[in-house]
């Protein structure tokens, strides 16, 4: 008998040994789905005033296993059953949520007081010439389960700087914030040309961190911007990669970023990149503040938002302050409209021009490199002419050019019809949310 229990003991510790050696093996990927369950809650929550979070979860195995709630003051807890890789995301006003240890110290947020026109316009009804066009992006013609699958919460149709046509899903309206994810990156080229006009960065800049003492010295800004600073990167999103791991488990994004190695010589492949985007925007706050989270983070409401009267608008940072640029910009649909006007106007707004006279042309210019992922990417937009001058898609004309999101965020501008449409959406499952063929029947 003894020997029977002994040997059931040594079999217990086997198997908790295994559990728990699993759990520490597993927890990265665990941290990675609690990090995005906390974030999303606290952000739809309290950044987009929305009472159910968890539509905005993604289709994923471990989704049925996480939990939210609430922990302290301001903070939302991510869990795996309410116990395991616990993380918490802090709401911070103006700032919108951050997933930290610690509720960080990111001071008071710049108020912006003297709101966009959009803003200010009364809700614009679809006209009859747009209301099949508008009609079919909402997925009116669809059985319940493929328009919820299309998922379209907004549009906004842009024509000669008015508001001309605009629709909202149930629960959503002009006022509701949403999430650009990598249409982010856009608002990020604009950020840095405001920087560039203001004498305060040159987007040849380089030696941009201390550490670099390799061929990393030679990475730009501008680099960073097209995603051809070759350093080693993958964007699956998937549970444990360097883009979950950068925004869900890093407390200093652009330092993670900053320590991975090169994969390819300097300016010579592009990749798709969040991190490089993140990275920039690391780069550029400390080097025009004192490098507080305070400054850093509150940098693009100084420079963009508080200019452009975006009243609303909340570029989320990490712990230490830096703008998740490649992905964590909330706006209203009215508000992504305005950016989108903004670019198609060349950066005047109102009586002032906030970027240089060129920044926007050259912005959207794909540039040949030995090899591409994509060679219609330019400086954080997406341009309807290659590098090699072939037209990407020929129902939208030549100078046509977008920012494009996660699940289905998409902001195209014609500058040659003075045209802005947005499209915003929960669209994981959707391959085509039909936005190329709005904004042809918008054109005429």
């Amino acid at each position: 008998m003894r020997l029977v229990r002994r040997a059931l003991f040594a079999l217990l510790v086997v198997v908790l040994v295994a559990l728990v050696g699993g759990y520490w093996y597993e927890r990265p990927m665990l941290l990675t789905g609690t990090g995005y369950a906390a974030h999303n809650a606290c952000a739809v929550t309290n950044v987009a005033g929305r009472a159910n979070p968890e539509t905005d979860l993604p289709p994923n195995p471990l989704v049925p296993v996480l939990r939210s709630s609430a922990s302290g003051e301001n903070g939302v807890q991510g869990s795996v059953l309410g116990v395991l890789a616990r993380q918490t995301s802090w709401f911070n006003e103006g700032y919108g949520c951050t997933l930290a240890e610690q509720a960080p110290d990111l001071g008071v947020a710049t108020e912006v007081t003297k709101p966009h026109k959009f803003l200010t316009t009364g809700e614009v009804p679809v006209p009859a010439e747009l209301q099949a066009a508008v009609d079919k992006a909402f997925g009116d013609g669809l059985s319940a389960k493929d328009a919820k699958a299309l998922g379209t919460r907004a549009i906004v149709v842009v024509r000669d700087g008015e508001i001309i046509a605009e629709r909202y899903a149930k629960g959503f309206s002009p006022d509701t914030p949403q999430l650009g994810w990598s249409m982010s990156k856009s608002i990020a080229n604009l950020f840095i040309g405001r920087l560039v006009h203001e004498g305060k960065i040159k987007i040849t800049d380089s030696h941009l961190r201390k550490e670099w003492t390799d061929e990393r010295a030679n990475i730009t800004i501008e680099d960073l911007m097209r995603m051809t600073s070759g350093l080693s990167w993958d964007e699956t999103y998937d549970l444990g990669t360097p883009i979950t791991k950068m925004l869900y488990i890093e407390p200093d994004m652009g330092k993670y970023v900053a320590s991975q190695s090169l994969a390819h010589p300097v300016g010579s492949f592009q990749q798709y990149s969040s991190g490089s985007t993140t990275l920039m925007c690391d780069i550029v706050t400390d080097k025009v503040t004192d490098g507080s989270a305070h400054a850093k983070a509150d940098l693009v409401r100084t420079e963009l938002f508080e200019p452009l009267g975006l009243t609303t608008a909340v570029f989320e940072p990490d712990a230490v302050g830096t703008p998740v640029c490649s992905s964590y910009l909330w706006a209203t649909p009215r508000e992504w409209a305005a950016l989108g006007q903004f670019a198609a106007d060349n950066g005047a707004y109102g009586d002032q021009l906030l970027l240089d006279e060129n920044w926007i042309h050259q912005s959207n210019l794909a540039k040949p490199v030995d090899k591409f992922e994509e060679n219609n990417y330019a400086a954080g937009w997406r341009a309807n002419l290659t590098a090699d001058g072939e037209q990407v898609d020929m129902r939208l004309p030549s100078d046509a050019f977008w920012a494009q999101g996660h699940d289905g965020q998409w902001m195209v501008i014609v500058p040659s019809v003075n045209v802005v449409v947005v499209r915003l959406g929960f669209s994981p499952t959707t391959e085509d949310e039909g936005v190329f063929d709005l904004v042809h029947d918008v054109i005429g």
